[in-house]
């Protein structure tokens, strides 16, 4: 049953021995840069309000000692993860974000680039954000090891913040979608407005993680600056 069940997560379309659900991923490439072409109409014009506000909370983060343009990389992190987040809602489409290995490589090549840029330019304020203010000197190893550790696992913990809370969503959506064989009209209708509030949570999850993966990423960025 388990087997079963975890199998949703499985790419499983083959063609010419050739995986293509992860072809999904970019699917936004093809359809993203043609509206910025059309007519401006409502959609047009809040998703743009979105962007401009996004941008304007990430600038305040970043600081003002940030590059001219640097708050486009988190917008960017911010759209790929949400319409990702959303297609996996539709059926028979595959959830990318759901794999480590999507949301591994996000986090550990943002990390990785954080660390290198820091070290490299800022060596110095990096050994001071290990041991923080008023700290006594016998827990200043202490400290040390501490931040270290916590600093070395934050590209797993943005990997399996957002992988777990796809998972779960979607889980609980097959378990729901299996249970209903031999039910009753009234039974039946109750599963039915059950999943449709279920799906209602999954939408804002997948807003909600993909703004939380962007902040965090922003916050990790301003630290070495």
């Amino acid at each position: 049953m388990m087997n079963n069940l975890f199998s949703i997560f499985d790419p499983s379309t083959n063609i010419f021995n050739l995986s293509l659900n992860w072809i999904s991923t970019f699917i936004g490439l093809m359809f993203i840069p043609y509206s910025f072409w059309l007519i401006p109409n409502r959609q047009f014009i809040f998703w743009n309000f979105i962007l401009n506000k996004l941008h304007n909370e990430f600038k305040m983060l970043l600081g003002m000692n940030s590059y001219k343009g640097s708050t486009f990389i988190f917008i960017s992190l911010f759209s790929f993860i949400l319409f990702n987040n959303f297609l996996g809602l539709f059926p028979y489409i595959f959830t990318s974000t759901s794999h480590l290995t999507i949301s591994l490589s996000i986090s550990l090549s943002l990390w990785l680039s954080f660390m290198l840029y820091g070290w490299i330019n800022n060596y110095q304020h990096m050994f001071i954000h290990m041991i923080p203010q008023g700290t006594p000197s016998i827990l200043m190893p202490f400290m040390v090891l501490i931040e270290t550790i916590s600093n070395i696992i934050r590209p797993g913990t943005l990997a399996v913040r957002l992988t777990a809370n796809m998972i779960a969503g979607h889980l609980l959506l097959t378990l729901l979608s299996s249970t209903g064989n031999n039910m009753s009209f009234l039974l039946l209708f109750i599963l039915i407005f059950m999943q449709i509030l279920l799906l209602i949570l999954e939408s804002a999850v997948a807003i909600i993680q993909a703004y939380v993966i962007s902040i965090l990423s922003t916050l990790y960025s301003s630290e070495v600056n």
